[in-house]
């Protein structure tokens, strides 16, 4: 979010409370002050923790020097983002221009942990969960970790903490139940996928070798060949065959993969995502070549019944279709749409 406000966001109620809260509390002196149980400073902690980038804009942008600010650990705003994993919060680093190498070298008093040894640092459960399944968990925390690695100074890569921890190091120690988690979510997701994908390869394969309306005599050939339906009939049995094979290869990938942390970044998901569209492209070419099987063969004799079967008949892989749909269209989200997590802006300061 840029630091220039839009004028709906500086329209609304709460930002007006917001001013005028705030003006209010400037105009304290130091001994009113040290009544309150929160100092001024305090509350830009708190919106950080819990990603409240509004509050932040308005008040960095009508005082900069809050954003220096560090609380009782030594952290800044952009700290606390990273630690709490708020985007939106920590996106305001790349609008400050040279000033943020002032905020990725800072260290904790205590653990002599920078901003990389936080993105390393496993998050509150209630921060993991914004994103669906393990596999998608570990990748979100892949794209933190490599983002921050990005913006520190190469020194501070392998730099130690206290407990003579690099953050890698620290990173592999924090995430390996969430990575056995992955690992055991993708195989048992690729697994059961990989059954359905055999069943219909399995199904497909054999209709090729006994075409609707049987063959001629003479001369071997199917007896509907020349029928638009028969056409049909075989462009769909090959796509379906040939996707559903795609399926079985990518399943199998996944399968004996390593399973190596930077895996989850994109090869696991892309493999999965793969694998399900084409199981998905599969699916409906099969119903489409058992329908064009049933007017060729009823051709002389279609009736509401041979429709209606044909209708029923679409409903298993339109229920399956929708049922997965929302699995491949978080994987594709979070592989693709995740790339715009992090969005820098041009300086303002």
């Amino acid at each position: 979010m840029n630091l220039n406000r839009n004028k709906d966001f500086e329209s609304t109620p709460a930002l007006q409370l917001v001013k005028c809260l705030w003006e209010e509390m400037l105009k304290q002196d130091d001994s009113e002050l040290a009544n309150l149980t929160q100092t001024p400073s305090q509350f830009i902690f708190e919106a950080a923790k819990f990603g409240n980038s509004q509050f932040l804009v308005e008040l960095i942008g009508r005082y900069p020097d809050l954003m220096y600010q560090l609380d009782e650990e030594g952290y800044s705003i952009f700290h606390i983002a990273v630690r709490y994993r708020h985007a939106n919060v920590f996106n305001l680093i790349y609008e400050i221009g040279l000033t943020k190498e002032l905020f990725v070298t800072c260290e904790d008093e205590d653990q002599k942990n920078n901003m990389l040894h936080l993105a390393a640092k496993l998050p509150k459960q209630s921060r993991i969960a914004i994103v669906s399944g393990a596999a998608l968990q570990m990748q979100r925390e892949l794209l933190w970790f490599k983002e921050i690695e990005k913006i520190v100074q190469p020194s501070f890569r392998e730099k130690k903490n206290s407990n003579k921890q690099t953050p890698q190091e620290l990173f592999t120690e924090e995430h390996k139940e969430l990575l056995k988690s992955g690992e055991q979510w993708m195989k048992n997701t690729a697994h059961s996928c990989m059954l359905v994908a055999t069943i219909i390869t399995t199904i497909i394969f054999a209709a090729v070798f006994s075409v609707p309306g049987g063959n001629d005599s003479s001369k071997g050939l199917p007896i509907h060949l020349k029928e638009t339906w028969f056409q049909v009939f075989i462009i769909s049995d090959a796509i379906a065959l040939s996707s559903s094979s795609i399926a079985i290869l990518m399943f199998l990938s996944i399968l004996t993969s390593r399973y190596t942390e930077d895996d989850f970044l994109e090869s696991l998901p892309f493999k999965l995502m793969v694998g399900l569209s084409t199981l998905f492209v599969s699916i409906i070419t099969m119903m489409v070549a058992f329908s064009t099987t049933l007017l060729l063969a009823y051709h002389d004799s279609l009736n509401c019944v041979t429709m209606l079967t044909t209708i029923v008949a679409s409903v298993p892989a339109t229920l399956y279709i929708m049922l997965h749909y929302p699995l491949l269209g978080d994987i594709f989200c979070s592989t693709y749409h995740s790339r715009f997590l992090f969005k820098p802006s041009k300086p303002i300061f």
